[in-house]
């Protein structure tokens, strides 16, 4: 069995990561399965080392390519603040529907977390992907698009709104809702997982926000009767999943305080963008954190981390967060044997405390390797 994984390198550290991820992968397929199963590595070009070669950051081939696709993996794509062009990675999502971003959150061994018991801390957020602020429809305060905008919201609709403002939208809708928490509520019944949370802030926004936590309720009592609970029916002794909903803000004080109480979450797009990486800051950061952005065909796997530019070319970037995700590949595939020696041959080498200086910055005793020879650590141990 050999699978197509079409991979961008990434800017900044991106090369570094993947130069060190991709050995690894290949090899835990390969002492799990000999010459049974293999994966084929074809580049796509994206960010500057495309911009490089033809001129533009985003060539058509590449959307085109994953378009077709089933399986990818990409590192960090740099975007500017405030200014220059949008986000790669919002585009890519938008453009190619990858409205669901999937992160676990777990502990390694090891780790000396800011928190006093991060081992209780395992999570998957499904954060939707295409909608809220992220859709990017705002405009610059002062400009002729923004002064209509506010002209149509103060003289149509009566808003207090500001006329030098600059203005955004936040498109939020039942289909764009329900069909990410039916995938997480999906994944959670598949995994035997006892809860799905729907984290929004509805009791301020209360027709986008609250929008996404009444269609999640609705699909949970429409499309999953018998096998979906609420928190008062479970209360009365029936069982089954238990779909319960929490305000984002208290939601941040209860993964800190009562993480084993929550193992999938379901949420909008800038609430998930926020609470997956204070979720990854409790278990030891982003260099440890995997992610896949997933339309209903194509698993696109990438390094939730950015592109680090103070440090790249300098060995010192941690690869794990690629290497997870190739993890996460393999597991998508079924391929777990092969996922398996990667995730007990990250708990091995961190367990050794010899990691690189983002981890043993966080770790007494630790001894710090660069980029490369951590993935060497890795594929040793695997």
């Amino acid at each position: 069995m050999r699978k197509t994984v079409y991979f961008i390198e990434g800017d900044g550290i991106g090369p570094e990561v993947w130069n060190a991820a991709r050995p690894v992968i290949d090899k835990a397929v390969e002492l799990a399965y000999g010459n049974g199963r293999s994966l084929e590595w074809k580049e796509l070009l994206a960010g500057e080392k495309a911009y490089a070669e033809t001129g533009t950051y985003l060539p058509q081939e590449t959307l085109d390519t994953l378009a077709g696709a089933e399986l990818a993996i990409k590192g960090p794509l740099g975007t500017p603040v405030g200014k220059g062009f949008r986000s790669l990675n919002v585009t890519m999502r938008q453009t190619l529907d990858l409205y669901a971003c999937i992160r676990p959150i777990r502990y390694f061994e090891g780790i000396e977390s800011p928190v006093k018991h991060p081992e209780r801390v395992n999570m998957v957020v499904f954060r939707e992907n295409t909608e809220d602020v992220y859709a990017g429809i705002e405009y610059k305060a002062d400009t002729d698009e923004a002064r209509k905008l506010i002209a149509f919201l103060r003289d149509e609709l009566g808003a207090n709104v500001d006329e030098r403002c600059a203005v955004g939208i936040k498109p939020m809708s039942e289909k764009g809702s329900k069909r990410l928490v039916r995938r997480a509520m999906d994944f959670a019944l598949a995994q035997g997982l006892p809860s799905v949370t729907l984290v929004h802030k509805g009791n301020i926004m209360k027709f986008t926000e609250g929008g996404f936590r009444q269609w999640g309720y609705e699909l949970a009592h429409d499309e999953y009767a018998g096998r979906a609970v609420t928190e008062a029916q479970a209360a009365a002794g029936e069982t089954g999943l238990v779909v319960k909903d929490r305000i984002a803000d208290a939601m941040f004080q209860e993964v800190l305080i009562r993480p084993e109480q929550y193992s999938v979450v379901a949420t909008s797009n800038l609430n998930g963008d926020y609470i997956s990486d204070a979720l990854a800051a409790q278990v030891g950061g982003l260099g440890l954190a995997p992610g896949v952005n997933m339309s209903d065909t194509l698993a696109f796997f990438e390094a939730t981390h950015g592109t680090a530019p103070t440090i790249a070319g300098k060995d010192m970037a941690n690869p794990g967060s690629l290497i997870l995700c190739g993890g996460m590949l393999l597991e998508h595939l079924g391929w777990h044997e092969a996922a398996t020696r990667i995730h007990t041959a990250m708990n091995t080498v961190i367990g050794n405390r010899t990691v690189t200086v983002d981890l043993a910055s966080q770790m007494q005793g630790a001894s710090t390797v660069g980029c490369r020879q951590f993935g060497e650590l890795l594929g040793a141990a695997l």
